[in-house]
């Protein structure tokens, strides 16, 4: 068995992490009471909807929460893992719940293009400029490690769209107090919708393929197999299997048949090599290799366990 571990985050920046998810959860619970005490005072039905639409972003900010914490946990007998694809399923799971509220939000929409209200704009136009502030500062927060995680993403796209549906709610509450065009807010309110499921949907399809162990669209299995098949004293490279554990590794498992009764020293040469090839190129950084000489096995490439 062979590693080459790439330690991409340090202590210090997960628990920086960690406390950006932390701020960006209190932050949405404060916008979230408001938007409902206001929303229940104002009778406004965009408020209301974007305060559900905030309380939907503090659960899927837990999840990511819990998620990130539970990733640290060590290795056990029960679990030889340990929690590594925490954040993975926490991303699934946040990405479903993304396109769920998108259409919800769609049907809010509709229903309020047909029946427009007239409501106390004021409040409405106060209460999201103070939810735009706050989610806005949380996307800031949580940017940084969007672009390199699965589970930040997740979260990062729910306060992104949310900020932008308070954006929506804002022009909304200003096009209604001055010009009383009361459908604004409600085709504002589509097109986040149909952003966010355009987006949920990437996520969710990214984050179902490493559960589901598929190989990662980075890793050309074919290419691999032809330049380990290149080494001098490899005859044969089969029964192949790729996958993506978490946001960090990659793992590659295969058999390997020999030429020749090699010694375990020289398997551990040619083996040393393999993983430098597979890890500067593909970042493939956990590989298992069980060696073979003679042995009466199937030989293709992919084989169905």
């Amino acid at each position: 068995m062979g590693h080459h571990h790439s330690h991409n985050h340090s202590h210090t920046h997960s628990d920086l992490k960690r406390r950006n998810l932390f701020i960006s959860i209190l932050l949405n619970i404060l916008i979230t009471v408001a938007q409902v005490i206001g929303g229940l005072l104002s009778g406004s039905l965009a408020l209301l909807s974007d305060a559900l639409h905030n309380f939907s972003d503090v659960i899927s900010l837990i999840i990511s929460y819990v998620a990130n914490n539970l990733s640290k946990k060590k290795a056990s007998f029960q679990k030889t893992f340990g929690y590594k694809r925490a954040e993975i399923l926490a991303a699934f799971i946040n990405a479903a719940t993304l396109i769920v509220v998108a259409i919800l939000l769609i049907i809010e929409a509709v229903k309020r293009f047909q029946n427009p209200q007239d409501i106390e704009s004021n409040l409405v136009i106060w209460l999201s400029a103070v939810a735009i502030l706050g989610n806005g500062f949380s996307v800031l927060l949580l940017k940084k490690d969007s672009e390199t995680n699965m589970n930040m993403k997740s979260a990062y796209l729910h306060l992104l769209t949310d900020m932008m549906a308070s954006v929506a709610v804002l022009i909304g509450g200003l096009l209604m107090k001055y010009y009383q065009l009361y459908w604004v807010d409600s085709l504002l309110t589509f097109i986040i919708a149909l952003y966010l499921i355009w987006m949920g949907f990437d996520l969710l399809k990214n984050s179902t393929k490493v559960l589901m162990l598929f190989t990662p669209d980075t890793v050309p299995i074919k290419k691999i197999v032809n330049e380990i098949n290149a080494f001098e004293r490899i005859k044969n490279v089969h029964h192949v299997h790729v996958w993506q554990l978490n946001e960090d590794e990659i793992h590659l498992e295969a058999h390997i048949d020999f030429n020749e009764d090699i010694t375990l020293s020289e398997f551990d040469d040619i083996l040393h090599d393999i993983e430098d090839l597979v890890f500067n190129k593909y970042d493939i950084n956990h590989v298992n290799i069980q060696p073979e000489f003679g042995k009466d096995d199937v030989k293709d490439v992919i084989v169905q366990d």
